[in-house]
């Protein structure tokens, strides 16, 4: 990976060794149409960060068999060194061994460039995947959106985007700060105190798997669906399985069992076989939208603004 100055920000350019498949990689990190920290395109991407040496942001796009990205800010190295990471070209697929299911075969074939990334910034993962808790996913991008919208900052650069809230002024905020971007108290109170221990969960990169996610449910209100939310964006975990999803279970089954209901008991036994890489399981199945047709109404969105 090559670096050179641009008139505006630095310019590097990476080659790649095998197919990748940008906007399926980097979903993930994208919380819905209106994320005003990124944005998505097949072959395209612009995503602002904060980084160790400041605040960042990024433009990547795919050219041919090489990927060019320009960053600013004073993290722009810092963001520029992760790309590799961020886009899982150190994405370990020892002991992967698709043809254990035709279903996830015929998959892991039609979707050769979906890796597995990793962008090491913890609280960048953990805040959304809190705001996430018990809501649909309409409900969890519109409360995001309004945190960044009132508590971020303009991104470095001249893409547009804002700043994910710096973890000091949420540590600050009263829990009533939330309301108004339909956040109750109990969610509220988690984003609160683990913002407030940023800099120790920040140090679960550097954890095994077990230990960081150890520490990150000793914070009240962190469970194992949110920690393995956190593991598979920030640590590039293939095996994160999140237990306590609504939609998971029923995905699985229907696509390696024909079933159309789970509880995440089954959901774990029909995974076992992929130990090791049982979150690439997951990706591939989402990607794919490969769960059972839907009956009946969808979970009904709730407003907690007036309460």
């Amino acid at each position: 990976m090559t670096a050179v100055p641009g008139p505006s920000g630095v310019e590097r350019s990476l080659l790649l060794d095998r197919p990748l498949d940008l906007f399926r990689t980097l979903r993930p990190l994208w919380r819905g149409a209106g994320d005003p920290t990124m944005r998505l395109g097949r072959d395209r991407a612009w995503r602002a960060t904060r980084t160790a040496d400041g605040p960042a942001a990024i433009a990547i796009a795919l050219d041919g068999g090489r990927l060019v990205a320009q960053a600013w800010g004073p993290g722009a190295g810092a963001v520029l060194d992760g790309l590799p990471a961020m886009v899982g070209m150190d994405d370990d697929v020892a002991g992967w061994r698709p043809d254990t299911h035709p279903v996830i075969a015929g998959l892991d074939r039609r979707l050769p460039g979906l890796r597995i990334g990793r962008t090491g910034a913890v609280m960048e993962a953990l805040v959304p995947a809190i705001l996430e808790q018990k809501v649909t996913g309409r409900e969890a991008f519109t409360s995001f959106r309004g945190l960044v919208v009132a508590h971020g900052e303009p991104a470095p650069g001249p893409l547009g985007l804002r700043l994910p809230p710096d973890p000091a002024r949420l540590a600050a905020l009263p829990y009533f700060a939330f309301h108004p971007i339909g956040v109750e108290r109990r969610r509220a109170d988690t984003v609160r105190l683990a913002a407030s221990r940023a800099a120790w969960l920040e140090a679960t990169v550097a954890l095994s798997a077990e230990q960081a996610e150890a520490r990150l449910r000793s914070i009240p209100g962190v469970g194992a669906w949110t920690a393995a939310e956190v593991a598979v964006r920030a640590f590039g975990d293939p095996d994160a399985v999140s237990v306590g999803d609504f939609h998971l279970p029923s995905l699985v089954a229907w696509a390696l069992a024909g079933e159309r209901r789970a509880d995440d008991a089954r959901m774990l036994e029909l995974l076992e076989p992929f130990r090791g890489h049982r979150a690439r399981v997951l990706r591939l199945l989402e990607a794919a939208a490969a769960g059972p047709p839907r009956r009946g109404p969808r979970m009904p969105t709730r407003s907690i603004a007036g309460i």
